[in-house]
C-alpha cells in the first residue's frame, strides 16, 4: 500500500495557535487566524462582545460562528472562548479552556486591545486604567500563563503581539501599547530556556472599518505605496514568524507598515 504526501501530512499533528482579539470577520485577528489555519495550524481564539458594543462599529452578528466555520474549512480544529481580558483571572481561564478542548498552545498571538481615543487633557482615570489592564496587564498575564504551561519542543514556541506607535490624541492606547512592547520583548530573554521567540509587530494603519473618509485620506498620503495595510499583510508576517523559517527573528519590534511615516 502506497502512502501519499497528503496522507503523510495529515498524520503530522497540527500545532495550536491561540489568537486573542478575534471578534469581527474583518479584523486583524481574524485575518491572522485564517492565514494560520491555511498554513497548517489549529486555532483557538478569544473575543469579547461588550467591547464591540461600546465601539462605533458595533457587534457583528454571527461573526464568531462564521470565523469558526472558515477555520474549520481550512482544516483547523478550533475553539472560540469569550473572555474579558480586563479581568486578571481571564488569561488563566482562557488557557484552561483551550487546553481542555484542543491541547497545549505552541504560538500565542495577541491581537486584543482596548482603544478609545482621548488625549492628555480629557483621558479619564477609568479609561487609562482600562487600557493598561487590557493592553499591558493582560499581555503580561497571557505570556505568564504561556511560559508556565509550554511543553513543546525547544525552538518551536512563539509569542507575537500587535502594537502601535499612536500617541497624540490617543494617549492611553499608545502608552499602554508601549508597555506591551516591553513586556513582549522581555519574554524573548526570560523564556529563552524554553526555546521560545517573542516579537512585537507594528502593522501601521489598517482599515478594518474604523476609519472615516477623512482619516483614510490623511493616512493614505503618508504611505509611500499608496494604500493602507490589510489584515492579510499582518497575517503574512505572523505566519512567517510562527514557521521554522522565522525562528531567528527574536526580541524585535518589527515595523511592518508599508513605510508609513
Amino acid at each position: 500500500m502506497t502512502t501519499t504526501d497528503d496522507q503523510r501530512s495529515s498524520a503530522v499533528p497540527r500545532p495550536l495557535a491561540l489568537v486573542t482579539g478575534v471578534g469581527r470577520t474583518v479584523g486583524i485577528g481574524a485575518g491572522i487566524a485564517r492565514h494560520l489555519a491555511s498554513a497548517g495550524w489549529n486555532v483557538a481564539f478569544t473575543f469579547w462582545t461588550p467591547y464591540d458594543q461600546r465601539m462605533t462599529w458595533g457587534v457583528e452578528a454571527g461573526a464568531t460562528d462564521a470565523i469558526a466555520r472558515d477555520l474549520a474549512e481550512r482544516g483547523a480544529a478550533t475553539a472560540a472562548v469569550e473572555a474579558d481580558l480586563s479581568d486578571p483571572d481571564s488569561p488563566a481561564a482562557v488557557f484552561d479552556e483551550v487546553e481542555r478542548r484542543l491541547g497545549g498552545v505552541t504560538a500565542l498571538v495577541m491581537c486584543h486591545c482596548e482603544s478609545v481615543a482621548s488625549g492628555l487633557l480629557d483621558t479619564t482615570v477609568e479609561s487609562f486604567d482600562r487600557h493598561f489592564a487590557v493592553n499591558a496587564r493582560a499581555t503580561w498575564l497571557l505570556i505568564r500563563e504561556y511560559g508556565r504551561r509550554f511543553t513543546g519542543a525547544h525552538g518551536t514556541g512563539r509569542i507575537i503581539s500587535l502594537t502601535s506607535d499612536h500617541t497624540v490624541g490617543n494617549l492611553p492606547y499608545g502608552a499602554s501599547k508601549g508597555a506591551l512592547d516591553r513586556i513582549t520583548l522581555a519574554a524573548a530573554h526570560e523564556l529563552a530556556h524554553l526555546g521560545v521567540t517573542a516579537n512585537s509587530i507594528n502593522p501601521g494603519p489598517v482599515d478594518t472599518g474604523w476609519m472615516s473618509d477623512e482619516v483614510r485620506e490623511q493616512l493614505l498620503g503618508r504611505v509611500p505605496l499608496g494604500r493602507l495595510g490589510t489584515p492579510q499583510d499582518a497575517a503574512h508576517l505572523v505566519e512567517f514568524l510562527c514557521s521554522p523559517r522565522g525562528q531567528w527573528v527574536n526580541g524585535q519590534l518589527l515595523m511592518s507598515n508599508g513605510g508609513f511615516g
